[in-house]
């Protein structure tokens, strides 16, 4: 597989993920590219109620998404580029916001569960900003939280090093604090516009 992944656009889904644009990886692939929506769609999620373990050992559960505004990416530790890129531009916009940050809970999911262990998550989240939570699981507990997002992945089998990788949905969700679909931040999306569009969150999403 080629060092550089770039992100592809499914299509609009089905009932299944409630209307929600879904960026996926897939290999080397390009499918196709849309616009960031122009204004908030705030709709319920597909729902759900799940159960993970975050890098610490705490519990995280579906109710730890209400009372503030929260961000959500899909990744694993193994991806060459697109995950750790998502991360650090997580930390970037948190530090940007400044003390507003605080009013946001960020969460990375990780769609490996059998490689990405609490004991895996720990290192790799230390050059990230330590307010994002990583949530690890079982593969049911991982299906189950997909499935409150409508978020896809898959693994698929390879020749390298590992014996797989992850194909998985690969945009940053954002939710109000009553944990309803508001957005989505895309992969590369420019960081003033990201900014902008975690501003309004905060203003229009608490």
């Amino acid at each position: 597989m080629s060092p550089l992944r770039r992100v592809v656009l499914l299509l609009w889904a089905a009932a299944a993920v409630a209307g929600l644009l879904a960026v996926t990886v897939f290999g080397d692939r390009l499918l196709g590219d849309a616009p960031a929506p122009a204004v908030a769609m705030r709709r319920a999620l597909p729902g759900g109620d799940f159960t993970m373990a975050d890098h610490r050992g705490r519990t995280f559960t579906q109710a730890d998404l209400r009372g503030r505004p929260s961000l959500v990416f899909f990744g694993f530790t193994h991806c060459p580029d697109v995950c750790p890129t998502t991360l650090s531009d997580m930390s970037g916009w948190l530090a940007d916001l400044g003390g507003d940050a605080d009013r946001l809970a960020a969460v990375f999911v990780s769609v490996d569960p059998d490689r990405d262990t609490p004991e895996v998550l720990r290192p790799y989240m230390e050059p990230f900003d330590p307010r994002i939570r990583a949530l690890t699981g079982t593969a049911a507990e991982l299906q189950a939280t997909a499935a409150h997002f409508g978020a896809a992945y898959r693994r698929v089998e390879t020749s390298g090093a590992g014996g797989y990788t992850m194909d998985h949905t690969a945009l940053v969700y954002m939710l109000d604090a009553g944990g309803r679909f508001f957005g989505t931040v895309d992969f590369h999306e420019e960081r003033a516009i990201a900014i902008a569009k975690l501003r309004r969150l905060l203003a229009e999403g608490s």
